[in-house]
């Protein structure tokens, strides 16, 4: 058997997972979300017995997801913005410096990854209660960013890390201030990180549940936990699937242009070599 016939058996096999894995779950979920209140979908059909967006008028109109999801996509950007600028000078000294206990520093940054959500979120939620702080939305900013921290940092580091010093060398002796040099010598290989970090940073935001429900819990709502609210004790699997959509199809967009920012990115830039 040829090498292109292995890469052609190879890349078969890999679309049939992708469709199994994302398109059939999709397609389920959008059948789910169009199932008309009147008529049950149950076996043996195949299709819904009767197609209609009653379900995504009923959800909009009798529940609070007009304010969940104003909630949630002000949140995230704020979120993203914060977690990058507070990431960034951590991240410069992991990317450019040397220091005794770097690599132990590294590794506490990284603790929290493997954390469970709830965990952290209802310490973090009883910290803050007995400090008297009970303003819900500044409370869950505050909270995904210190969540979301260790994952701008991450990314950043590594895109400091590519920076070319004798570049940033150069610049200096030639006199450029902090601000030039930062143009031209950091800001183009920084830009693909930054971008990966902001957008996967507000991604996660969205999806955020655990710091939403303790902390947010009974007056704030995401759309997250509209979603478990449906897929919880009465589970009403059409209204579910229309939540999820809300959820699901925005991040799907933000990964693919996430996706097209890293592919577009110089790699002379980023590797130093052209």
């Amino acid at each position: 058997m040829s090498y292109r016939s292995i890469e052609r058996i190879l890349i078969a096999a890999i679309s049939v997972i992708m469709v199994l894995w994302l398109a059939i779950p999709f397609a389920m979920a959008l059948l789910w979300s169009l199932v008309d209140p009147s008529q049950a979908w149950s076996y043996p059909d195949l299709l819904p017995p009767k197609i209609s967006f009653e379900r995504w008028l009923v959800i909009w109109n009798t529940t609070s997801l007009p304010t969940a999801i104003l909630n949630s996509y002000s949140l995230a950007p704020l979120a993203a913005i914060l977690t990058v600028l507070m990431g960034a000078p951590t991240a410069f000294a992991f990317g450019r410096l040397d220091f005794p206990g770097k690599a132990l520093a590294q590794l506490l940054m990284l603790l929290p990854l493997v954390m469970p959500g709830f965990v952290v979120a209802i310490f973090f939620g009883a910290l803050l209660f007995s400090l008297g702080f009970f303003a819900r939305y500044p409370a869950i900013l505050f909270g995904q960013v210190i969540l979301f921290l260790p994952y701008a940092v991450r990314i950043l580091t590594v895109s400091f890390s590519q920076v070319r010093t004798d570049v940033v060398n150069a610049a200096r002796d030639l006199g450029a201030s902090r601000l030039a040099i930062f143009r031209v010598a950091y800001l183009p290989v920084l830009k693909p990180g930054i971008m990966a970090a902001l957008l996967i940073v507000f991604i996660m935001s969205i999806e955020e549940f655990a710091l939403a429900f303790v902390v947010g819990s009974p007056d704030f709502t995401t759309i997250p936990t509209i979603l478990y609210s449906y897929i919880g004790y009465n589970f009403i699997r059409p209204n579910a699937a229309v939540v999820a959509l809300i959820l699901v199809v925005p991040n799907v967009i933000l990964m693919l242009i996430l996706e097209r920012l890293l592919q577009s990115a110089n790699p002379a830039s980023v590797s130093g070599k052209g």
